[in-house]
């Protein structure tokens, strides 16, 4: 019998069997979850498709949720669902766990969810927050006002020495 064991899923594989253990599926990822997470998912999901069109897909170890771009992904975990919300401001919550810098306009908030009681205002209102983000108009940049050049035919005027300094 010859084959060999996978690094990333440690599944064995037969030799010639076709293995791609990077496609996943959302039911694949959910499936060993303990009932109250299954019912904190069941809960998330439904509320976030409720928002309108969007793709729900599975990738690696996360279950995204994009319009243009993800807004929000959840990661299962064996003790709790962690969602990371994609959102245009920092928000201290004390249901968020932390914040970091996603990009220049966009924080990443994760927030660990262990009951379907705590899929309520305010996770609700975040991951709404995140789904509308890509309508709302973009904040006007103020722009650096520049020194103006000197004219390139003229020279330039050396600045006189204190008096001090001044060679006599």
């Amino acid at each position: 019998m010859t084959g060999h064991e996978c690094y990333h899923c440690k599944q064995w594989v037969e030799a010639g069997e076709a293995h791609d253990c990077w496609t996943t599926t959302e039911g694949a990822l959910t499936r060993d979850l303990p009932e109250d997470l299954r019912d904190a998912w069941e809960r998330l999901r439904g509320t976030a498709a409720e928002f309108g069109e969007q793709r729900i897909y599975a990738s690696h170890k996360s279950i995204m949720f994009s319009r243009k771009s993800c807004y929000f992904y959840v990661r299962p975990k064996k003790s709790f669902l962690e969602v990371c919300v994609f959102l245009g401001r920092a928000v201290r919550h004390p249901r968020i766990r932390r914040v970091d810098v996603s990009s220049g306009s966009k924080f990443l908030h994760i927030i660990p969810i262990k009951h379907r009681d705590e899929v309520e205002a305010p996770v609700t209102d975040w991951l709404r927050e995140a789904y509308d983000l890509p309508d709302r108009p973009k904040p006007a940049r103020k722009r650096a006002r520049k020194a103006p050049k000197p004219s390139p035919k003229l020279p330039r005027r050396r600045k006189a020495a204190p008096a001090s300094r001044r060679r006599k």
